[in-house]
């Protein structure tokens, strides 16, 4: 009688099954929460201002700071989410976001609410890498990682867009700090569930102590590089927010050095150099320019050129989303039968042709043809940046999955801040060329100050603002051709 070997079953990485999917959807609360927080005040500042009469400074800062310190955190609660755990850095983010929101729902003084939401910051900082980082290592299967990598590039792209909306229907019932109360049941959802359902996970930490002074050089060069690029897009040259982007760069300089000397880096440079990363991180960089860049001019369209109540232009704005709801999962079901990189080319092209029709329109374009145009470049650009999102952390090794996240997140914020001041610059340029020379000064600065005056010079702001937001689409069209240039050269059979 012959013997015969029984076949070895296939090999390969383990695929998720309900409960990791489950908890998937429990790491979405925080993302969700997170991403709102930077656009949920949007409305609430007029009944804040009116309660606390915070001056014209401390009201920038009340609105500002969240974002400034989320991004400058973000490296070093990645780093420190490899070493301590990501799970329990959630779950310390987590009761911090909790504790910081209450605080700023009551908060009595301009200060306290700067501080409150300073600390929502340092929470936002450990929550985005850990829930990035733990679906790097829920997901070991690379096709249902792309899935769960859509749906967390999905909820953070509508998370900035819920924001204005809940913030609007909220005020319409209650007082302002019910913006901050509604982060208090998803958080202590979140630490409920995630101990029985998200696995810890770190990286091999191995000897040593953490890294303060790389900690403190990272936020060194990123807190004044965001904060001075922003200040620049809002006010033109002014020699303060140029200093700060000098100082930040510099700091960044030397934050690089100490890392490519380091033996434990927070960041590794070698990943950085890694295209399939480094490419993606930069290609993400670029497509956050032109969303954040160009969402500005449509925000200020639907409400002080079409005349638009706040709650409605964030009803409408949501809109584009439907796009990418379709595109993305389209996208993913592509990338595993082609190249990637000629996906997320493809997408950035249908993005480069949605910015592209924004930029032919005028007075008398139909409403409707703007919200088309809008959900094709949403569309296009959501599902390139998916793609790149899940191609990046697919090559950072596990053990580096918090600090890949945070870089990659990192990339982002300064893409946004880079957005509004590229954009903006190219938009102010327009519209100020478009505006009659007759024009007062203060109308022919912004369409804002073209409102307090005759109709007649408010109508010519009007068409000056839409030439302006043309002006703005052109711009991100270029930047949509560059990215997906990029990405077929740089991403190409990675």
């Amino acid at each position: 009688m012959t013997l015969t070997a029984r076949p070895e079953p296939a090999t390969g990485p383990a695929r998720a099954g309900r409960r990791e999917w489950t908890a998937l959807g429990v790491l979405m609360l925080p993302l969700l929460l997170v991403s709102m927080d930077v656009s949920v005040l949007y409305f609430a500042i007029p009944a804040i201002a009116a309660d606390l009469r915070p001056g014209a400074t401390r009201q920038l800062w009340i609105l500002d700071v969240y974002g400034f310190v989320l991004a400058g955190l973000l490296i070093t609660m990645g780093a420190l989410g490899d070493r301590l755990g990501r799970r329990r850095l959630l779950l310390g983010g987590a009761a911090l976001f909790g504790t910081a929101s209450v605080a700023a729902a009551y908060a009595h003084t301009p200060g306290a609410l700067i501080g409150a939401r300073a600390l929502l910051g340092v929470a936002g900082a450990c929550l985005m890498p850990s829930t990035l980082a733990l679906v790097r290592t829920l997901f070991q299967d690379a096709a249902q990682r792309a899935k769960a990598v859509t749906l967390w590039t999905a909820v953070m792209a509508s998370g900035i867009s819920l924001g204005p909306v809940l913030s609007g229907a909220l005020l319409e019932h209650f007082w302002w700090g019910s913006v901050f109360l509604v982060n208090l049941p998803a958080m202590a959802l979140l630490l409920l569930l995630a101990p029985l359902l998200v696995p810890e996970s770190r990286g091999d930490a191995g000897g040593g102590r953490f890294d303060v002074v790389s900690a403190g050089l990272s936020l060194a060069a990123l807190l004044p590089l965001v904060h001075g690029i922003k200040e620049l897009a809002k006010d033109g040259w002014e020699p303060v927010p140029a200093l700060g982007v000098a100082v930040g760069l510099l700091f960044a300089v030397v934050f690089v050095r100490r890392q490519a000397r380091s033996d434990r880096p927070m960041v590794d440079l070698g990943l950085v150099r890694n295209p399939a990363y480094g490419g993606s991180v930069l290609v993400n960089l670029i497509a956050m320019a032109a969303t954040v860049g160009y969402a500005v001019f449509l925000t200020q369209y639907l409400q002080s050129v079409l005349g638009q109540s706040p709650l409605e232009a964030a009803l409408w704005s949501l809109v584009p989303t439907a796009g990418v709801m379709v595109a993305a999962p389209v996208a993913a079901v592509l990338a595993r039968r082609t190249d990637r990189a000629h996906v997320m080319g493809g997408g950035f092209l249908v993005s480069a042709a949605g910015f592209g029709w924004l930029a032919a329109i005028d007075r008398t374009t139909p409403f409707w043809a703007v919200l088309v145009g809008s959900a094709v470049y949403a569309a296009g650009l959501v599902s390139a940046m998916t793609l790149a999102n899940e191609l990046a952390l697919g090559a950072a090794p596990p053990e580096r999955a918090g600090s890949a996240a945070a870089v990659l997140e990192s990339g982002q914020e300064l893409g946004g801040a880079l957005g509004m001041a590229i954009l903006g610059s190219v938009g102010a340029a327009v519209y100020t060329a478009a505006m009659p020379p007759s024009a007062p000064e203060a109308a022919r600065e912004t369409l804002g100050g073209a409102l307090g005056f005759p109709p007649d010079v408010v109508e010519a702001g009007r068409d000056a603002f839409v030439r302006a937001m043309g002006g703005a689409g052109l711009g991100a069209a270029v930047l949509m051709l560059l990215a997906g240039g990029l990405a077929v050269v740089l991403l190409r059979r990675r």
